[in-house]
């Protein structure tokens, strides 16, 4: 998904209800090559369905994607019952050049990592 099929900023700034969640664990390891910088993320079932999710890192932006995929493990983490996890890397050369720039633990910080995803329009209507 392109950016410039998702208004991001306009999203993030909305007053819509939105579900966010932290990393579970990020992986930062740029020297291996592309897609070695990545959260790991666990998402609740409901959200399976979600046109798109944000995800936002501290220092280096906020990215619209599609979601593509459902893991039930990766990595060494395994999803709980009713969730799923969402592997989702930034570019290599970002994550370098925040590393250069000093930034290495602020990349490395899980609570940096932030998905956000629009409420699902089906627990919406069974609140009202």
């Amino acid at each position: 998904m392109n950016d410039s099929d998702c208004d991001f900023e306009t999203f993030l700034a909305s007053k819509t209800t939105k579900f966010q969640v932290n990393a579970t664990k990020v992986i930062v390891q740029p020297w291996r090559g592309r897609h070695n910088v990545y959260g790991i993320f666990t998402i609740p079932d409901e959200y399976k369905k979600a046109p798109f999710f944000v995800l936002t890192v501290k220092g280096a932006g906020s990215y619209c994607s599609k979601q593509f995929g459902h893991k039930q493990n990766f990595n060494g983490i395994f999803a709980k019952p009713a969730t799923y996890l969402v592997k989702k890397p930034i570019r290599t050369r970002t994550a370098l050049r925040l590393i250069l720039q000093g930034l290495y633990f602020q990349i490395n910080d899980k609570t940096n990592w932030t998905l956000t995803f629009p409420e699902p329009k089906t627990s919406t209507a069974m609140q009202n």
